[in-house]
């Protein structure tokens, strides 16, 4: 591997665990991004250049600049590299280049992926196997989205919105679901199925793959695939199945079959029926590695769960308010359904929508997918790196919720007035969730702040 690698968009939670492992393993790291935030600054007090905005300047004699999906051709740092005949790779590239010495475990699908990846993690630091891992958001019992291992697995969340998932060539894979997701990138969910097959394909010899066959479009695909895998799913005509489920609040506790053996009665410290689904996969592959079933049990149990992923900002004995990275319909769905048993006088959901195309694409999707939300507030589409599309707005979608649930309450506010919104608003016993994938988080974090 070359020795100085610079990163465009340092500040990202997936850039910033590549720099993070690249640095640790005695590399020098540069790296730009449009603002300081936690991870900047830490890697910065590891070592790494870090400038604040993108710029030709930043960019004179390193080895190799890698770039994320979302920085355009026209960056200025992007095209100062070419000038200067620098290498120029993916996010993916640069971590399958980490993973070749280990044997890769990745984590893919449409949704679940970082919870996923963070329990699998978890459970092989517990386990004493000492993993490198780098995963999609904060490990909350790590308190850090990397770590450098010595042990011979690379742990590592596979990515499939640009297609760069496939520079991988994992020992062990798990994935959790196929969606109508990313179809900005593929134009079409057809697209989006053939490069899952050609990442199936991509398993190493002799490993195997997990996959849940809850999903009618994975348990098709994996009738044609000819090498090693087990399945796992919520019912029985799966390898790994759960029975005698039980929810407590956000928690929950299944009795675990492999091959109709009784396993284990586990205790899982998230809610969601997802979440079991994921843990399921989790078990499986700690049973294929061989580790001791005390593990697995006490990595589930005391899992702290990862940044963004039904994450309770505050809970006093009159408010709950939850934020969650939940920007599809089904991950809307599927977090509502896991808050649906707490007990609340009002379940008052905040959505911000992420990415025109997104919006566009699967607008009566969205409009069907806030079901048990009692106060429904939307407020105006993140962008991300997009352009915006004539017609797509915040208001079309509350639109279609209104035709779809007439007796719905739903309103639109701009972001900077939801916070006083809410204030005026709530009463004891409410339950506050924030959902998106941009930064409707800070109104979680300043919602908590005043409630607290």
């Amino acid at each position: 591997m070359k020795k100085y690698y610079h990163f465009i968009g340092i500040g990202g939670i997936g850039m910033s665990g590549i720099a993070l492992l690249l640095l640790k393993s005695g590399f020098k790291v540069s790296g730009s991004d449009l603002k300081e935030n936690r991870v900047t600054k830490e890697l910065k007090g590891l070592g790494a250049r870090i400038s604040i905005g993108h710029c030709r300047k930043n960019i004179c004699d390193q080895d190799v600049v890698v770039y994320s999906s979302a920085i355009k051709e026209d960056n200025p740092e992007m095209q100062q590299a070419k000038i200067l005949g620098i290498t120029l790779i993916k996010r993916a590239e640069a971590l399958a280049l980490l993973m070749q010495q280990k044997k890769a475990i990745t984590i893919a699908g449409s949704h679940g992926k970082t919870t996923t990846t963070s329990l699998v993690s978890y459970m092989l630091l517990e386990a004493g196997l000492s993993p490198t891992v780098a995963i999609g958001g904060i490990l909350n019992n790590i308190n850090t989205n990397a770590c450098l291992g010595t042990g011979e697995f690379f742990v590592a969340e596979a990515d499939e919105s640009d297609g760069s998932f496939l520079s991988y060539t994992p020992k062990y894979s798990i994935i959790t679901n196929i969606d109508r997701e990313h179809l900005d990138f593929y134009h079409n969910f057809n697209n989006e199925l053939k490069a899952f097959k050609v990442f199936i394909e991509r398993t190493q010899e002799g490993g195997c793959i997990f996959a849940c066959f809850d999903d009618a479009v994975l348990l098709n695909l994996m009738k044609t695939y000819k090498a090693r895998y087990l399945s796992f799913a919520l019912n029985a005509r799966a390898d790994i199945y759960a029975k005698n489920i039980l929810f407590t609040e956000l928690s929950s506790d299944f009795d675990c079959y492999f091959k109709d053996k009784f396993i284990s009665r586990f205790h899982l410290a998230l809610g969601g029926r997802h979440n079991i689904s994921n843990s399921l996969a989790v078990i499986g592959l700690g049973l294929e590695l061989g580790i001791d079933l005390k593990h697995i049990y006490k990595s589930l149990k005391e899992y702290k769960g990862s940044g963004r992923r039904l994450e309770t900002k505050l809970r006093n004995d009159k408010y709950l308010v939850i934020d969650d990275y939940g920007h599809h319909p089904s991950e809307i769905r599927a977090t509502l359904d896991a808050i649906s048993n707490l007990k609340a006088k009002r379940r008052i959901v905040v959505f911000q929508p992420h990415r025109y195309s997104r919006t566009q694409l699967l607008l009566d999707d969205f409009a069907r997918s806030f079901g048990p939300a009692d106060y429904l507030i939307i407020t105006d589409i993140y962008a991300a790196s997009e352009h915006p599309i004539e017609g797509v707005n915040a208001q079309i979608l509350l639109n279609r919720i209104k035709e779809c649930a007439p007796e719905k309450k739903v309103v639109y506010l701009a972001k900077e007035k939801i916070l006083k919104h809410l204030l005026g608003l709530l009463c004891a016993g409410d339950i506050v969730i924030t959902l998106g994938a941009g930064d409707i988080v800070k109104v979680s974090d300043e919602l908590a702040k005043e409630l607290n």
